[in-house]
């Protein structure tokens, strides 16, 4: 007699193992490629911002280097007054 018998067609609990194991593989893929597809948006999203802040922060010190030139330019004329004065 055989130890290993086998009723027909009937799934052996190997091959039930091996296709629950399957099933939770596909799953895993599946919510392996919707977090890929998320990650890549918020990439996307995150250049987009960084082109921003980019542009805000040039604009910003272009700003700045404005002031400071007409506050240098102010100084100066301070300087040249107050000289003449003397």
């Amino acid at each position: 007699m055989n130890a290993f018998t086998h009723s027909g067609n009937a799934p052996t609990n190997a091959t039930q193992a091996k296709e629950r194991l399957y099933s939770q593989l596909s799953g895993s893929l599946t919510r392996l490629t919707r977090a890929m597809a998320r990650t890549t948006d918020l990439c996307e999203q995150l250049q987009l911002d960084l082109h921003a802040m980019r542009a805000f922060a040039g604009l910003d010190a272009a700003k700045l280097m404005t002031v400071a030139a007409k506050l240098n330019l102010d100084d100066e004329e301070e300087e040249k007054e107050g000289g003449q004065g003397q």
